[in-house]
């Protein structure tokens, strides 16, 4: 029986993350808001990244945590193990074209990701303790014109995002911390869970503003980490660079041939992969970044929704970009390896040493534990919009737990389900976005002439 219904499970991820739905939906999906937007993710970046990472805050502004702490609540959940094992996976399945493909997904999906935030700003509540509450499950609900579809969309994506947070945000991440330092430094798996479910219940139980304290510190510093790790590489292999830049181009495009222990694909898988790991990447679409824009202290939902959109360009054009071409100037991409190890084989070969896989192997642990944090959030208010603000504290204390038996157990069911609900947040939000495309427009427009008088 269980075997029978993983199988299905494994059937039903392969059509959510496969080439005929949730792939082309979201890339469309941003297509259409980056007309119907005009280009802001182009016109409005350098803007954006100014108020987000230099201003940082709005004083006097209604909200939970800052503009700064809110987009690093999201950059620790969107920033994970898909800028690591996900890149080199498209890399190793699609061709070097998937690098491509991946930044033309993170393009569209800024203009994706400012419309989820926009939207969630716009229409947050104030919950019973005080606290403001919102992303898609409140827009979908509350500005559907047609009720009873608002109500049950917005059920559906609270339902299936719960569950995707104890699962891809949680369980599935202290296993691969768990692996990964038992493979690398012969860490216990059940030391590391322990030491995982402390230091997160640590920040988990106090709530948002405990987490977006602990991540406006704790992400910049695991970002820079891995840049700095990844820039060495680039730096020693400079001389590769424009032939590496060359054949992510040209394999866009054409597809690649064989070369070394690479089999060589064609120009659909390459689209297929760096589009798939693109999403999976940046979760634009998805709407989970949303949950947390609406924590953010703002005056207007449009001056956060151009902050939350640079989340989209510092997780794929800059960190994927960063990993996908250290790939390729090493010579790793053509190994015949997947995922982790593949990047491992990249530092190694560009760092000179075995301690380059270990740098790896720490921002993977780093990486993975912000993730948890801020998928922590997101299933909080998915509960609190399911079941109340009595279910909150409850929740927290399970998460933490889950944290530990994750580390610790197989999870291959667990991987699976996560998955397939992972996606299926999409869908009602896709939905939603293109119903209220019209208020996005309308709005976006107004504060930007006001903003000119």
């Amino acid at each position: 029986m269980y075997d029978q219904l993983l199988h299905w499970l494994q059937q039903a991820s392969g059509f959510v993350w496969g080439p005929y739905l949730l792939p082309p939906l979201l890339l469309l999906t941003g297509l259409f808001l980056t007309i119907r937007l005009r280009g802001i993710q182009f016109t409005k970046l350098w803007h954006s990244l100014y108020v987000g990472l230099i201003v940082r805050t709005e004083p006097g502004a209604e909200g939970d945590i800052s503009h700064f702490q809110a987009l690093m609540t999201a950059l620790a959940a969107t920033v994970g193990t898909g800028n690591i094992v996900g890149v080199a996976t498209a890399i190793a399945l699609g061709g070097p074209g998937a690098l491509f493909w991946m930044w033309m997904t993170g393009l569209v999906g800024m203009a994706t990701k400012f419309a989820e935030a926009m939207l969630s700003v716009k229409y947050r509540v104030t919950d019973e303790r005080g606290e403001q509450a919102g992303g898609p499950m409140y827009y979908l609900s509350h500005a559907i014109g047609w009720k009873p579809l608002g109500k049950v969309l917005g059920f559906l994506f609270a339902l299936f995002a719960a569950v995707a947070a104890f699962g891809i945000g949680n369980m599935v991440q202290a296993n691969s911390v768990a692996d990964s330092l038992r493979d690398s430094f012969g860490v216990p798996m059940w030391a590391s869970g322990l030491v995982i479910a402390v230091g997160a219940g640590a920040v988990i139980l106090g709530g948002i503003k405990s987490i977006g304290r602990f991540t406006g510190m704790f992400v910049p510093f695991m970002i820079a980490a891995y840049m700095i790790g990844a820039g060495l590489v680039l730096l020693m292999n400079a001389g590769k660079i424009p032939a590496a830049l060359a054949l992510i181009f040209e394999s866009a495009f054409s597809g690649t041939a064989a070369t070394g222990g690479f089999a060589g694909v064609a120009m659909a898988q390459a689209i297929r992969f760096g589009v798939a790991r693109g999403i999976f990447s940046n979760e634009s679409g998805l709407g989970s970044a949303g949950i947390a824009a609406a924590a953010a202290q703002t005056k207007h939902p449009v001056r956060q929704a151009l902050v939350s959109m640079t989340q989209t360009f510092i997780d794929t054009i800059v960190v994927c970009s960063m990993t996908g071409i250290a790939l390729l100037v090493t010579g790793a991409w053509s190994s015949g390896l997947n995922g982790a190890p593949l990047t491992q084989l990249a530092f190694k070969t560009g760092l000179g040493g075995e301690w380059g896989g270990w740098v790896v192997t720490v921002c993977l642990a780093m990486f993975a534990f912000s993730t948890i944090l801020g998928w922590s959030y997101y299933g909080e208010k998915s509960i609190e919009y399911l079941l109340g603000a009595k279910a909150i504290f409850p929740y927290r204390v399970v998460f933490v737990i889950a944290i530990f038996f994750g580390a610790v157990r197989s999870l291959d069911f667990v991987w699976t389900i996560s998955d397939v609900m992972n996606g299926l947040m999409a869908l009602p939000n896709l939905i939603g976005l293109l119903f209220l495309s019209g208020v996005l427009a309308r709005d976006t427009l107004a504060y930007f002439k006001q903003e000119e008088r």
